[in-house]
Order: structure tokens, then sequence, then C-alpha cells
């Protein structure tokens, strides 16, 4: 059977906005159904680093929040009303979202305090990502999951990614932001254990860029012939993926050999430990806005690839980010930005901005494991 993805377009009007639309988007989906009185839910989101822009606008994060508070129980209880919080977890990389202090810092800065989104802030896996509850899944890479603590613990959950393209994962949407974004700091390293970057020395220029980046000292310098070149000690290196995206010389690149499978592999069990106790609890929604090249975890945004599409929402995950990425791929491709094999409609922008990365691993194997339908129903909503 079809799963059913719910869309809304970008545009807009006077007889209604885009947050009107997004509060009818919400009804499509059912959130009124899965989230009752006194359920403490938590909104999933990427604050975005520092200096980065492309992230879920904290104004919609208010829409989202406002349509939450404003479930209330039966009428004799109404002082009763669910209580939604925006939370993250610490990254493994060295970053301004390593630890609370400084994660709850950008996300302020970012534009998500209290009075502007309207819900507080709460980072899930604790003070140094060790806040962590044993999820058992028993899956083919992941036994036990590391998921960070007070996601585990809300009662509901609502996904609000951000839409884009990701180094390691082809784009980055549901799963993502679920399956690396809810595991605590242990959790993240068992994901990335595999995943150690190699440098090309023949594009490498000694900048020391990438050795300033590693938080954990994994790169040096040696000689090769008469030249510096930096050179990546797997020992040491976590796969935390840092260094490729600061090179700017694109000298680091991920080996793609079977460990990137198995990457995006885990990263889909983590998904189903986030997700094995909020049945009918939990909704996901992808924003088709400013798609960019990259992660939000640069600390810088480049211009989008194509037009922006609208918002997505579903209680499928794999439907979800399967029809997000049909869509972007529908697009003409933006000059400048969108690599020339991927320009025109119906072109696989993904994979012509990052070749190596099977995107549909990741939808291939949560399919598998029985996360969701890549057949979807899309059912757009009219705008008034």
């Amino acid at each position: 059977m079809k799963s059913r993805v719910f869309a809304i377009d970008s545009r807009a009007g006077y007889k209604e906005n885009a947050f009107g639309k997004l509060n009818r988007l919400l009804d499509a989906v059912g959130v009124d159904k899965g989230i009752k009185a006194q359920d403490l839910v938590a909104l999933k989101l990427h604050f975005g680093e520092k200096g980065n822009t492309g992230f879920v606008s904290p104004l919609f994060v208010r829409q989202v929040v406002d349509k939450i508070t404003a479930l209330k129980a039966q009428p004799f209880l109404t002082a009763l009303k669910a209580q939604p919080f925006l939370t993250d977890a610490n990254t493994l990389y060295g970053g301004t979202r390593n630890d609370s202090v400084n994660h709850l810092t950008t996300a302020i800065q970012n534009g998500f305090a209290f009075a502007v989104a309207g819900a507080p802030l709460i980072i899930a896996d604790g003070l140094k990502g060790t806040s962590a509850t044993q999820v058992q899944v028993d899956l083919k890479h992941i036994q036990t999951a590391y998921i960070a603590m007070d996601i585990v613990e809300a009662d509901a959950l609502i996904s609000l990614a951000h839409f884009k393209g990701h180094e390691l994962t082809g784009f980055g949407g549901t799963l993502k932001n679920l399956g690396m974004g809810c595991a605590a700091r242990r959790g993240k390293l068992v994901q990335h254990s595999n995943l150690s970057p190699k440098v090309k020395s023949k594009h490498c220029e000694a900048c020391g860029d990438c050795v300033k980046s590693c938080a954990h000292s994994a790169i040096s310098f040696v000689e090769t012939g008469k030249k510096k070149k930096a050179r990546i000690d797997p020992e040491k290196c976590i796969g935390c993926a840092e260094c490729i995206l600061v090179c700017p010389n694109q000298a680091i690149r991920v080996q793609w050999n079977k460990s990137v499978p198995q990457f995006m592999e885990k990263m889909v069990e983590y998904t189903a430990a986030v997700l094995k106790n909020k049945n009918g609890k939990a909704f996901f929604l992808n924003f088709l806005t400013h798609i960019s090249p990259v992660c939000d975890c640069v600390p810088h945004t480049d211009a989008p690839i194509v037009n922006d599409v609208g918002i997505l929402a579903s209680t499928d995950p794999i439907a979800l980010d399967q029809a997000s990425a049909d869509l972007v791929n529908q697009q003409a491709g933006l000059p400048g930005v969108c690599p020339e094999a991927g320009m025109k409609p119906g072109k696989d922008k993904f994979r012509a901005l990052h070749p190596d990365a099977d995107w549909t691993i990741q939808l291939d194997y949560g399919e598998k494991i029985g996360l969701g339908s890549r057949n979807y129903d899309l059912e757009w909503l009219e705008t008034k």
C-alpha cells in the first residue's frame, strides 16, 4: 500500500500566508490525533552551525509550537496542554555545537530563543553528549543503539528537517535528522566508526585548515618529497568528516568502499531505534527551502541548487524522503551551484553534487527493515 505524503508549495498571498498553509499541513498529517494533552513533545531540528543560515526558520518552528500547545484535553481539563520543546544532540566535530553550553548559545544566536520560538531549548544528550538511553533493536549492524535520553523519554516526536545535499548520504532529510541527529555521542561514533577519509596528496597545499579543524588531533603534516602534505591517522580519526568540508582544495575524500553503504545502514538502524517507542506519536516534516549543496553543519550557507519547492509532511519517513528527493530532481538546477550534470529537470541533483554517494541506499534499507515505503501518493494542499 502506498504511503501518504502531504505537501504545500511556496506560494502565498493576501488570503493565506505561509504560516496558515503550514497549519493546514499539520492538520492534514494528523498531529492532533497523535499528540495529547500533557504529552512532552520533542521537536527535533538542526539549530544550524554558527555562520550558517540555511536551517529551518524559527518563525516556522513557532507555528508548530503554537499548534501543539493549542491541543487541549477535555473541556473540563482546559488547563492541561501538550508541552513542546526544541531539541538536538551534540556533535562529534569541533564546531559551535560540540557541548550543550556552546550548542544552546549557538541556537539562541540563530534565533531559537524562547521569545521567538515559544518553547524551551533542551540538548537531549546532556552537557557533553554522554546522556544516553540504550535501545535494543537487534538489526544487521546495531544490536543496542545509544539514543539521546530526552528524545527517548519524550512522549511524542516531530522531526523538522531542512532537506539539502550531504557529502556522505547524498541528501540529508528526515532519516539523517533522526538517525544521526538523535544519537548520543557514543551512537554517533558507532555510526562513523568505519569512515576514515584519505588525503589526495597531489591536491593538498598544506594550508593547515584541516589540522586546525580536527578536534581529535588526527591530522598532521608529513614530508613528501620536498613538500609537506597532510596525513590522517586512522587510529585517531573518528570519521566525523569535518576535514572534508573545510578543505578548500577538495584534497580530502571519503574512501568510497563498503564503509559508506554501511554508514547509511547504521544511520537508518538508529532511526529505527529513535522511533521504537513512538508508534503513532511521530510526525515528519521536510522543508524544501533554500536547498543547499551540503549540510547545515558547515559554518556558511551556499546558494541553493534549485528553487524552493515547499514543505512536505508524512507519518512515513521513507516515503517523505523519497518524495522530497523526487521533487528536487524534477526541478531545473540553478546556474553556478548545481553541477552541469544535474541542471536539466529530471536529472539527479544529489548524484551530480556528490557522485559517489548513492542516496537510494538509505531508502532501500529503511524499507527493508520496515520503517516505511518508497511508494507514495503525493497530495498537494491547494493555496487559498
